[in-house]
């Protein structure tokens, strides 16, 4: 084991070694440690949340003037911008996701908070119709200390679209990030620091969901929670969420169906089948993995994508040609292959994958091979059950009734997408699918200025688009009276 040194994490703006149980971070395609810390404690989350009340009622974050305040967050994307590289190696190491991917994420980071810095700058709020001697105006303000939950698929990316609105509204802000992903938020807590937020503003706190995620959501002084992870946790957030009257947004899990038509562009189709199940490793909400395909054309387009999946690279990450790097964990890769093998006793063919790749390369990361089955009906617990692998389930259609109807029949409804070459089918389809994100002839594609959320079990809320500075303030209504006369009813 090499020679780490213990990070410190950031309570309120104090760099410092937390107070719970020493544990490592992992390097998913090596099985090796890359960081030491010790996860927070239950006194740094009450630390914490309680210098960030303090700071956000005399640090003046939140008395600044817009553009004042939007000022910081450009700053914040520029040295995103300048520390590019390095921030993309480190999170490379943190998740295992290829170099690629990662430089895309933190680009993406960057323009999260570029966005959000000039949607303040510009946000108004509304001189509303008189209806009386007044004048009515809606205005917003901050919350106080709101939390940020961030998952470890996509740390960088995740936290930049909660911290972003989030200090843009004017609030403080706790972020709980991924207990196996640490790194990427504490490198973004020094950014934030060095642009010009006010010490205590914003806080990191890792360690386990369960224990600590517990804490921050339970706290009296925490306002808001926006959370992004699994279903059961996020069921449990919205209890506690619905005992404090606390708002939240839950960005959970996906079943997304990708439909594909007998007219489709194939070659298309193919690639963007393929982008949407095993870019990311399939760790991904989003992931397409239920693939339904026209009877028509459903040997022919299911034998391309098959093919297609055996010729994707997987392997280091850090190689600029990788595809697909490792799964988050050892114990991760397991849960995916007892789903296969569910899959497989349900009646289920593996058309390609289903094993670990060989190799020496391969001996200590937690590699799968990209993996398809077919055979099986949308009722197959494979096909309802969120996998969050490199799996994907191929089942044909026959009509539109029966496609809309299976794409529907799920407790998820995330995402979905259509590949049609006939412009009002698409339409149709993309309107009759229940989703909060529906892509045609594209998929896995995202903009921070359009709205992102799910319905169902998929979760509540929204995340990104101008209005998302919104949803960490809360709306207050004023009335300037104009009356020359004193109220009547007084005389």
């Amino acid at each position: 084991m090499p020679n780490l040194e213990l990070l410190p994490i950031n309570v309120a703006g104090e760099w410092r070694l937390g107070g719970g149980d020493e544990y490592q971070s992992l390097y998913p395609a090596t099985g090796e440690p890359i960081a030491r810390l010790r996860a927070a404690s239950l006194a740094d989350v009450e630390e914490a949340i309680a210098r960030a009340d303090v700071a956000f009622r005399t640090s003046g974050w939140a008395q600044m003037l817009p553009h004042v305040r939007a000022a910081v967050l450009h700053r914040v994307a520029a040295l995103i911008r300048e520390r590019a590289e390095d921030l993309a190696q480190k999170q490379r190491l943190d998740n295992g996701k290829p170099i690629s991917e990662t430089r895309a994420l933190v680009a993406s980071a960057a323009g999260t908070f570029q966005f959000f810095a000039a949607a303040l700058e510009t946000l108004e709020d509304t001189i509303t119709p008189s209806r009386g001697p007044y004048v009515t105006m809606s205005v917003h303000e901050p919350m106080g200390v709101v939390a940020a939950i961030t998952p470890w698929n996509s740390p960088i990316a995740s936290e930049a679209q909660k911290l972003a609105p989030a200090l843009a509204a004017g609030n403080a802000v706790v972020v709980k990030p991924a207990e196996v992903t640490p790194l990427m938020a504490l490198e973004l807590a020094k950014i934030c620091e060095e642009a010009g937020v006010p010490k205590g503003i914003v806080s990191v706190l890792p360690g386990k969901g369960s224990v600590i995620g517990d804490a921050i959501t339970k706290h009296p002084l925490v306002k808001r929670v926006s959370f992004t992870g699994g279903t059961t946790t996020g069921k449990h957030i919205a209890h506690i969420a619905a005992d404090k009257m606390m708002p939240v947004s839950l960005e959970l899990g996906g079943k997304s169906p990708t439909m594909v038509l007998e007219d489709a562009d194939l070659d298309h189709a193919v690639a963007g089948v393929l982008y949407g199940i095993f870019s990311s490793s399939g760790e991904s909400c989003i992931a397409g993995s239920r693939l339904f395909v026209a009877r028509g054309i459903y040997d022919e387009f299911v034998t391309r994508v098959a093919e297609a999946a055996k010729n994707l690279r997987v392997g280091d990450p850090a190689d600029e040609r990788t595809q697909m790097g490792p799964l988050i964990t050892a114990k991760h890769r397991e849960g995916i292959e007892r789903y296969v093998d569910l899959g497989v006793s349900e009646g289920g063919r593996i058309r390609t994958g289903g094993v670990r790749p060989q190799g020496a390369a391969f001996d200590k990361g937690y590699f799968y091979t990209p993996t398809i089955l077919e055979g099986l009906t949308n009722s197959a617990r494979i096909t309802q059950e969120e996998i969050f692998g490199p799996v994907l389930v191929a089942m044909p259609f026959d009509s539109e009734e029966e496609l809309i109807a299976q794409a529907n029949d799920s407790v998820y409804a995330l995402a979905a997408g259509v590949w049609s070459r006939d412009f009002k089918r698409a339409w149709r389809l993309g309107r009759a699918v229940q989703a909060g994100t529906v892509w045609v002839n594209t998929y896995k594609q995202f903009s921070v200025s359009t709205p992102f959320g799910g319905w169902r079990d998929s979760g509540l809320g929204r995340e990104k688009g101008r209005e998302g500075i919104f949803q960490y303030m809360e709306q207050k209504s004023m009335y300037w009276g104009t009356n020359e006369q004193p109220i009547p009813w007084a005389k």
